[in-house]
């Protein structure tokens, strides 16, 4: 496998690899990744799909990315998805993928075309005081003093940054700027995570500094993740024959490992309790997905809270990557993430209204009437005094193509969900729906002697608990995820969040397709290049470009700097007058 860029490999069509109609392939899971490996096992690696198996516990396919109506329940969505023109993985399988509301076009088409018409942007990024715009104005909020200690990081080797902690390399100069506010609300960073996952969000999205403040930046599905990407993807593996086997629990896989070489020798499975084993040859290649950031999960109604589970499930993901993981070095540790759900939780929420009640507060704060079709609050609108550190959001409505008319899904969520609220004044993950939603009314400014029969009679709430939804952010070193292809590995790839691969960024759905197509690409020597992470972080325009927007666009000759440093800065400008220079430095107004 090998990376590239440009138009030359991103339009090439690979031959077929050499003795592929000989292999199989199990796929342990159903998620992004696991989808993505088996797509490009299709596409690219021309494998028959009748030899493709998908092996998934749930009834459902999908994984982290769902979106579902339980009977009696009600909607619920665990998370979103955000994405960038940059996704370069998704963008090159996507155009592919048929889509399956316009017939003749592709996923990426539609997309296209919808973030085209409708670009994304916020009116409205925090507020405060019950529901009043709090006014950040797009400004970051950072001294020079914090806006160093961000650029220190940046430069710092992540050898240098092994298990360390984000408040090992930031102190109250950032932790208390809009910057972080923005920041750990949009990508869900506690001040305990991993300083090296901080330092390469920042290099990752470089490039999108100055769409932090309005998420000018970002673009969204046009439904919830499941209907815009998962089915789309299920239907076009079904259409090559792809084998989903759903109720099928994979509980190990036996290795035979020595110093050069490590095979695959057997998948362990659950079926309606059976245990059952699949034995496998050179020729069957394996991609598992270890780990789960929604392993545990819960859900609750409008009347029950979602249960906080903390113990690791026998047979669950953690278990058997647990299993995995004693019988080689190479096969990562999963302690390392799944040992502390109290650094590792977050709640969401899914409120359903019902009728017109609740939607004047929604429009008084995003200044956009949800039921146009079109961007609505544009991203996560933060409550800066919430005790919970409560966000929510509204993406384009319908986010259910089966949702009824006049009905708006609001997606709302807590980082800390162990702080009792400010006006239901429990701990998030002890509320029922009820009172989840009667928490988020009083921030968006419902009277108080209204908000408990609107929470009641206009809303319908869903509580989630998730205690592993940000393990992979927890601090780490080298070595604690498997590559996605082991040193050695014969016949098996690892898949998902907790394989490693370089330069990329966890949480996002390009991490989890990027594994799939490099796991596939190596397996099969596919003889195309995987289209390398953007280098925006190797471009002078991107960093002079965020460095002057992270400092609210003052200039450099804005520094409170010393006499001999200005002396030094005035002699500098001097030598670069009338020189490319100067030119590029004053069209990104550093100068």
């Amino acid at each position: 496998m090998y990376y590239a860029s440009g138009n030359y490999e991103a339009f090439a069509r690979p031959k077929k690899p050499e003795g592929v109609d000989q292999k199989s392939a199990y796929i342990v899971g159903s998620g992004l990744a696991a989808l993505t490996a088996a797509c490009y096992l299709v596409r690219d690696g021309q494998m028959k799909g009748e030899h493709v198996h998908i092996l998934e516990k749930e009834q459902l396919a999908g994984g982290a990315c769902d979106g579902w109506k339980f009977e009696n329940v009600g909607y619920v969505m665990r998370g979103g998805r955000e994405m960038d023109n940059h996704f370069e993985v998704m963008w090159d399988l996507f155009r592919s993928i048929p889509s399956i509301e316009t017939e003749g076009v592709s996923v990426l088409d539609e997309y296209y075309w919808l973030n085209k018409e409708d670009p994304n942007y916020s009116l409205c990024r925090a507020t405060v005081n019950r529901g009043e715009d709090a006014y950040t104005d797009g400004k970051f909020d950072i001294s020079d003093k914090g806006a160093m200690e961000i650029m220190k990081l940046f430069f710092t080797p992540n050898e240098d940054l092994q298990n360390k902690r984000i408040t090992d390399v930031f102190d109250d100069e950032v932790l208390n700027s809009n910057f972080w506010l923005y920041w750990r609300t949009m990508f869900a960073f506690e001040n305990w995570h991993s300083a090296l996952e901080m330092k390469l969000y920042i290099q990752r999205f470089i490039h999108h500094i100055g769409g932090l403040p309005d998420f000018k930046a970002l673009r969204f599905t046009k439904y919830n993740q499941y209907e815009s990407m998962i089915l789309p993807m299920v239907k076009y593996l079904e259409s090559y024959g792809v084998q989903f086997h759903f109720g099928v629990k994979v509980t190990n896989v036996e290795f035979d490992c020595n110093e050069q070489r490590k095979l695959a020798t057997r998948i362990d499975t659950l079926r309606d309790g059976k245990e059952e084993h699949i034995d496998l040859t050179e020729n069957d290649l394996v991609f598992i997905t270890n780990g789960g950031c929604v392993e545990n999960s819960s859900i609750g109604d409008q009347n029950t809270p979602a249960k906080f589970n903390t113990e690791i499930r026998e047979s669950g993901g953690w278990d058997m990557w647990r299993k995995i993981a004693a019988q080689d070095p190479s096969f990562g540790h999963p302690d390392k993430f799944c040992s502390d759900p109290e650094q590792t939780n977050w709640m969401s929420a899914t409120v359903e209204t019902l009728d017109d009640r609740i939607i004047p507060y929604i429009k008084n704060i995003c200044k956009r009437d949800p039921f146009t079709g079109k961007v609505v609050t544009g991203g996560i609108v933060s409550v800066k005094d919430s005790s919970w550190l409560l966000s929510w959001t509204i993406n384009r409505q319908p986010q259910f193509k089966a949702q009824p008319k006049g009905h708006c899904l609001v997606w709302v969520y807590g980082l800390f969900s162990d702080k009792p609220g400010d006006y239901v004044k429990k701990p998030m993950r002890e509320c029922t729906g009820k009172e989840i939603c009667m928490e988020w009314l009083y921030h968006i400014g419902v009277p108080e002697d209204q908000i408990e029969d609107l929470a009641e009679t206009s809303a319908n709430t869903v509580p989630c608990m998730m205690p592993y939804i940000t393990a992979f952010f927890m601090p780490r070193a080298y070595g604690d995820r498997p590559d996605v292809v082991p040193a050695g590995a014969v016949n098996f790839a690892f898949l998902g969040q907790f394989a490693e691969t370089k330069r990329d960024t966890i949480f996002t759905t390009e991490y989890s397709m990027r594994t799939g197509m490099e796991a596939v690409y190596t397996l099969l020597n596919v003889d195309r290049g995987v289209p390398e992470v953007w280098g925006s972080v190797y471009d002078l325009r991107a960093l002079l470009d965020a460095t002057v927007k992270l400092r609210d666009g003052k200039k450099v000759t804005d520094m409170d700097l010393g006499l001999i440093e200005r002396l030094v800065l005035k002699e500098a400008l001097k030598k670069i007058e009338h020189t490319d220079i100067e030119k590029l430095l004053k069209e990104y107004n550093v100068i």
